[in-house]
């Protein structure tokens, strides 16, 4: 194929992200009111194959959001409430043993968990410990989930999209740095605009939710979450990139305030999911090419759950986002 009809190729992919999104965006706007950036963000890390947590106080319309993403988009949807009695089992599925009709051979068969699905909703996943919580790290990063010396693989598209309660820390478990480690984003939502409640009550409360139509597939889904990775992105913005985590550690060369307040800062992975993030928002956003800008709009959300606060830091009151922050500020695009 000629580099005409390949650039030709990558402009229709283009396009059609573009439409997609705008139509995504839409039939989502029927159920959630507002909460833009959110919705934003969530599609992105749908793009580049990332994983979200969601934190926010309850009612916000967290787990409405996924469902309704899911509808929209045409996937199996599965939700598994974490709580602390729950098993790795629960999650994953089970070996059961059973016998042959009409013979006393007995075998292992492999009973699928809810895993097994295009979007796993874990919800509040701080509620159960962490032994728990690791069952989803071989299927987040490897799509599999390894059984009795065999491996299942799961099906594809795959997302776990995880919600947490940032206030209610009783009976919860935090989460392990190598779990959050695997989720792309750390998404924040807030409270409504006065004007978004005042839709929002004025919606649930007047007759039936809105029904959503479906504007993709999975297998469209697919062909975008390819085409990411041939999005081009500038030496600089890779740079960037790799500047701004590196200057998250805490070391001799470090920041002030990184020394000052950083025990733990974040590894190559968050690099890598800056510049995925970063093709996808510009793809989103109908660029042939990811910038800078893209990589400093995701570096928060990328960053946050990422970075440890020492005791200093805690008795100080200042918090991860804090921290990135002032790593922001002193980063320059090189």
């Amino acid at each position: 194929m000629s580099d005409t009809n390949v650039a030709a190729n990558e402009r229709e992919m283009v396009e059609r992200a573009v439409e997609a999104h705008s139509r995504i965006g839409a039939e989502i706007s029927k159920v959630i009111v507002g909460q833009k950036k959110v919705v934003d963000l969530l599609l992105v890390s749908l793009f580049s194959r990332g994983h979200g947590l969601f934190i926010g106080v309850p009612g916000l319309a967290k787990t409405l959001l996924i469902h309704t993403l899911a509808d929209v988009l045409d996937l199996t949807f599965r939700r598994v409430q974490f709580t602390p009695d729950l098993m790795p089992s629960d999650i994953t599925g089970t070996e059961i043993l059973e016998e042959e009709p009409g013979s006393s051979r007995r075998s292992f068969r492999f009973v699928k968990g809810p895993i097994f699905t295009n979007i796993l909703l874990a919800d509040e996943i701080n509620r159960t410990s962490p032994k728990t919580q690791a069952a989803l790290l071989q299927a987040m990063q490897e799509y599999k989930v390894s059984a009795g010396g065999v491996d299942h693989p799961v099906d594809r598209p795959f997302l776990v999209y995880a919600t947490q309660n940032p206030i209610e820390q009783e009976g919860t478990y935090p989460l392990p740095e190598a779990q959050l480690d695997r989720f792309m984003f750390s998404i924040e939502m807030d409270y409504p605009s006065v004007e978004e409640e005042v839709q929002i009550v004025n919606r649930t409360t007047a007759g039936p939710v809105a029904e959503v139509s479906k504007v993709i597939g999975p297998e469209e889904i697919t062909a975008f979450q390819n085409a990411v990775h041939r999005i081009p992105v500038a030496d600089t913005a890779v740079q960037y990139a790799v500047n701004l985590v590196r200057g998250t550690r805490p070391g001799e060369d470090a920041l002030a305030a990184v020394k000052e307040w950083t025990a733990w800062g974040a590894g190559p992975r968050a690099a890598q999911h800056l510049v995925l993030g970063a093709k996808a928002r510009a793809m989103l956003d109908g660029r042939f090419a990811a910038g800078p800008e893209d990589i400093r709009a995701l570096a928060l959300p990328v960053l946050k759950h990422r970075v440890v606060p020492n005791f200093r830091a805690e008795a100080q009151g200042v918090g991860a986002g804090e921290i990135v922050e002032e790593v922001l500020k002193a980063v320059a695009v090189a």
